[in-house]
């Protein structure tokens, strides 16, 4: 590993090569770094804090967030936790809103403040996980000496950027450890696995902006799960995932307008009065399964005779 002397004058030479900042993602922070936060790799210095007050705000302002994360850094940090790691949950200006960690690695991570009311932006304390990963709106695994700052070489780190109901950047889950031994192979386990616990949590969030929603897949890419439409009891787009959006290219103007959702899919449907005759007889198979195929009771249901009701049955073919 580098000394922290060698890191820094590493830092300032790779900086000042152009074409280095164009093909890496690190050097570009490292350029931002210096460039728009005036900070030097050689300092010493530990992320900004936020006062007790301004972190019960900060957490008052996010309460569905840490709500709908709960789960997930429970769940994640009995995978990751053993292996001397820390999970941090922050929101979109790296303000770290709550935690997880064993106590016997709290003294560590206290020191270097991996601790809840730290803020963890890039302005903050250079090129980090959640900083990078918040800056460029997407995930970001930071090995050692791919720090800005000499005094967090002996740290990894590997975030994923959380999304809120408009696709909006609105959080950060990071996994951080300071062993000796990860090597860039587990991290990239460990990116995995956070890639996956931010993208549950971006689906807790979706689900609770829209409570009563129906919720429909849409087929988009290597991970389709990730690409949800909340639709109406009338079939109108309510809201939807940015790889939904992106997908379909939705924006807030066009859900805001009314998009009925086999619109948006693409779904063929004729301008021939069809849709009226398709959603009574929609409506017929709905409350006879409800009657369990009893006629009269499922005629009853609807306000309806028997006879009209076997009427309709037979137009629309349904038994």
């Amino acid at each position: 590993m580098l000394t922290d002397r060698a890191h820094a004058e590493r830092v300032y030479a790779s900086a000042q090569q152009k074409s280095a900042a164009a093909s890496s993602p690190i050097v570009a922070s490292w350029c931002r770094c210096m460039t728009e936060y005036m900070l030097a790799p050689e300092e010493q210095r530990s992320p900004l804090r936020l006062t007790e007050q301004e972190f019960r705000e900060a957490r008052e302002q996010s309460t569905r967030l840490i709500a709908d994360a709960a789960d997930e850094l429970d769940r994640l940090f009995l995978t990751v936790g053993k292996a001397g790691c820390c999970l941090l949950l922050t929101d979109g200006n790296g303000v770290a809103l709550d935690r997880r960690g064993a106590v016997t690695d709290d003294k560590d991570f206290y020191r270097l403040g991996l601790w809840p009311g730290s803020i963890w932006s890039e302005a903050s304390i250079g090129t980090n996980g959640i900083g990078t990963a918040l800056a460029d709106g997407r995930p970001v695994a930071v090995f050692r000496d791919q720090h800005f700052l000499s005094s967090n070489i002996r740290l990894s780190c590997t975030t994923a950027p959380i999304r809120d109901h408009r696709g909006q950047l609105a959080a950060a889950l990071d996994i951080s450890t300071c062993r000796e031994d990860v090597n860039e192979m587990g991290l990239a386990i460990l990116s995995q696995a956070v890639r996956d616990a931010a993208l549950r949590i971006e689906t807790n969030l979706f689900r609770s902006a829209f409570p009563g929603a129906r919720f429909v897949m849409v087929p988009a890419g290597a991970n389709p799960t990730a690409a949800l439409l909340a639709v109406d009891k009338d079939d109108l787009v309510l809201g939807a995932t940015r790889a939904a959006r992106i997908a379909l290219k939705l924006d807030d103007a066009r859900i805001a307008a009314g998009l009925p959702a086999a619109d948006a899919l693409h779904e063929s449907r004729s301008d021939d009065g069809s849709d009226l005759l398709e959603a009574e007889r929609a409506a017929l198979r709905r409350v006879l399964s409800r009657a369990n195929g009893n006629v009269s009771q499922a005629a009853m249901l609807l306000g309806i005779s028997r006879a009209t009701m076997h009427r309709k049955m037979k137009k629309f073919a349904v038994h």
